[in-house]
């Protein structure tokens, strides 16, 4: 009994020098989230926006170059747009979180240590507008590059379409299954959610295209 005893007391101490490194070694899932979002919504735009609008315009000129030139405007203006918005998006966002921590400090009359310790973790977890942005920005332009890099080495037009189509709907499905391995969410619910998105964005954005380079809308 005793030697059990003194071997209790000597575990003990690792197991509490242990414990404290276990700890900070867990993953923080609610600010992998705030980078998470926007790189995958970025990517998933960047994809959806170019990979239809090239669809778009090769339905209306078989044209490998005229593709790629609106594939490459859209890739720049997106990147430029999606930086831009989510700058002033999570700029406004760490705005209203920190005007809530002063009025919450302000209720009180006295900060103890922990209050103090709690209010700098606080801090520390507010979401940072550049990362987000260049996050965002270097997303896109990843997401856009597939059906644009997909498209360049295919002389066929029909082929090139249908390879576009092919490439956009992988690249949408490992989206999906990225962020729900890196999120730990349902990985079936997220690639289900992010393809069938993709594709009535693509679909909207391709008809519109169509019909506005149609016969009827020439003046």
């Amino acid at each position: 009994m005793a030697s059990n005893f003194e071997l209790s007391e000597r575990s003990s101490p690792k197991q509490h020098r242990i414990s404290p490194r276990a700890e900070k070694e867990e993953v923080d899932y609610m600010q992998r989230a705030q980078w998470l979002r926007a790189a995958l919504l970025g990517a998933n735009d960047g994809l959806v926006t170019v990979a239809s609008l090239m669809m778009g315009v090769g339905s209306i000129k078989e044209d490998v170059k005229a593709m790629l030139l609106v594939g490459f405007a859209g890739l720049v203006a997106g990147a430029c747009s999606m930086a831009i918005g989510e700058f002033v998006s999570v700029c406004t966002q760490r705005d209203i979180e920190t005007a809530q921590m002063k009025r919450a400090i302000e209720t009180k009359t006295s900060l103890s240590a922990i209050d103090e310790q709690d209010e700098e973790e606080k801090k520390e977890r507010l979401p940072n507008p550049g990362q987000a942005a260049l996050a965002s920005a270097l997303a896109f332009s990843v997401g856009a590059a597939m059906p644009l890099l997909a498209a360049v080495f295919i002389e066929n037009h029909k082929v090139r379409m249908a390879v576009v189509a092919i490439v956009a709907t992988l690249a949408l499905l490992v989206f999906g299954v990225t962020g729900a391995v890196l999120g730990k969410t349902s990985v079936f619910k997220s690639s289900v959610r992010v393809v069938i998105g993709g594709w009535m964005a693509m679909a909207l954005t391709f008809g519109l295209t169509k019909f506005i380079g149609s016969e009827a809308m020439q003046i």
